[in-house]
């Protein structure tokens, strides 16, 4: 097993710290099982994975979905501006 150090939330750090206590086990060896039970099937990998996806966007994807949206609103406002020139046009003549 790799050692990883790994930060928790408080209440699910006094929570685990607790069990573990119980079972006179290694706080580790009950965030071990916990992932080794959490992942033990194929759609539960997956269904990890797409909230990951949806909650942080993959290295390069947050600056390519910026990058959409700015493209998206430049569009957009230059839509607008030749709406709103084509008005003037249509009100001068």
């Amino acid at each position: 097993m790799v050692g990883l150090a790994v930060s928790l939330p408080e209440k699910w750090k006094q929570f685990l710290e607790h069990l573990a206590n119980d079972h006179d086990i290694d706080l580790n060896a009950v965030v071990s099982q916990l992932c080794e039970w959490a992942f033990s099937d194929p759609e539960s990998k997956e269904q990890f994975r797409i909230w990951l996806d949806e909650a942080y966007a993959a290295e390069g994807e947050a600056e390519d979905k910026a990058r959409a949206t700015g493209e998206e609103a430049a569009e957009e406002e230059e839509e607008n501006e030749e709406e709103s020139e084509e008005e003037s046009h249509e009100h001068r003549d």
